[in-house]
């Protein structure tokens, strides 16, 4: 027997014993939800393995209701996550979006809210490169989530990864606001090195906008967080753009350290468009410069 077979066998004694669980009789009057939710969650599993991915589900499904019934709130939330994966193997993930919230609520209702923002998180980073949109909102619940326990430094770290997906999609205007968050949350840790960080890349999204005049703002209101670097080069990139000095612009969009910030920032970074006279001065060469930005758009899908 092969070793699929053997564990589709396994599976349907599982089954078997779960469904036993949930009889009742004159001497047995209420059925008996637990066993019958960990039995089925096994025989999920034995499914699973054999890649029976229909019967894992199903079973998956029959041990959230016993577990619900039992009032076992944690161990649902952990059967959704377990969905998810299966979802996952059937390459379903527009079902994820239902069974991670599902599993966030449960666990939130155990009163497990730091769990219920890692089953959020793990579902973004499963959902992210087909679905950026959906990880985004998983992102974005796992935010709130964890702000109503007043964990402002797990917070943080939810709201980063907002910031930079927004960045990715080239949702610059909700990007400015989860930035601008980003920063507060930081102020009440009294992380200023993280402050200054964001200052960079707040100013880079409001250039990416066009608006440069935010961006000196933004610089204004926060630079005092930046190192002495940060300071340098935001204050040189700023004044590029009032003086519309597009050669200087571009010299310190491609200083070191916006290159090796995040990737979706220093991605921006490269994208940003120049003040606008001296491209006017570069039409001319439009056939060189096209010629360019096909090369590092090549390089950055690469």
């Amino acid at each position: 027997m092969s070793m699929s077979a053997k564990k589709i066998a396994e599976a349907e004694e599982l089954v078997r014993t779960a469904e036993k669980s949930l009889k009742t009789s004159l001497l047995k009057w209420v059925p008996d939800y637990d066993s019958a939710a960990d039995e089925y969650s096994k025989a999920a599993t034995a499914y699973r393995i054999a890649k029976s991915y229909d019967k894992s589900k199903e079973c998956l499904l029959k041990a959230i209701d016993a577990y619900k019934n039992n009032k076992s709130w944690f161990h649902a939330a952990k059967a959704y996550e377990q969905l998810i994966l299966v979802s996952k193997d059937m390459d379903k993930l527009t079902d994820v979006e239902e069974y991670a919230n599902k599993a966030c609520s449960l666990y939130q209702q155990h009163g497990s809210p730091e769990a219920a923002a890692s089953a959020l998180d793990k579902a973004a980073k499963l959902t992210e490169s087909k679905h950026p949109d959906m990880a985004l909102r998983f992102y974005q619940h796992a935010v709130e989530v964890i702000l109503i326990e007043d964990s402002t430094r797990q917070a943080s770290e939810y709201c980063s990864k907002v910031s930079r997906l927004l960045v990715k999609l080239r949702r610059y205007e909700e990007a400015t606001k989860a930035i601008k968050q980003e920063i507060g949350l930081f102020q009440q840790t009294e992380s200023y090195g993280q402050i200054g960080r964001m200052v960079v890349a707040l100013v880079l999204v409001q250039l990416g906008l066009g608006d440069s005049v935010e961006a000196e703002k933004s610089f204004k209101e926060w630079g005092n967080c930046c190192e002495p670097e940060e300071v340098s080069t935001l204050q040189t990139l700023l004044q590029a753009f009032d003086d519309e000095d597009a050669e200087m612009a571009a010299r310190m969009l491609a200083t070191p350290f916006i290159r090796h910030m995040d990737v979706e920032y220093a991605i921006l970074a490269k994208n940003i468009p120049l003040p606008q006279s001296l491209e006017v001065e570069k039409k001319p060469e439009s056939g060189n410069a096209n010629k360019v930005q096909a090369e590092e758009e090549e390089d950055d899908l690469c």
